[in-house]
């Protein structure tokens, strides 16, 4: 299945583990568990899941909604595309580091 599914609702998730206190925002490695993001944002007061949100929204071209507390994350996109465009936005943002 790997870290970008659709859920039984038709939603498109992608579980994510989230780096906060990191030097940039980034797409740091996609396993079969999880994409690896690296936040520039400390994780106090939901700063990091704000930034998580923005910066996965500008990637993957989607307005942005609240994330979780935790550094696991599944977020759940509303819009119409695919796991496969997900993934090789991702893909292309990994490769840029």
């Amino acid at each position: 299945m790997g870290p970008v599914a659709t859920n039984p609702k038709g939603c498109v998730t992608i579980a994510i583990h989230a780096k906060p206190g990191s030097k940039q925002n980034a797409v740091t490695d996609l396993t079969s568990e999880a994409v690896g993001v690296a936040i520039a944002a400390p994780p106090s007061e939901g700063e990091a899941n704000a930034e998580l949100c923005r910066y996965l929204s500008k990637v993957l071209e989607l307005r942005k909604s609240d994330g979780g507390k935790s550094r696991e994350k599944v977020v759940k996109l509303l819009a119409s595309t695919t796991p496969e465009e997900i993934l090789e936005k991702l893909k292309k943002e990994a490769e840029k580091k």
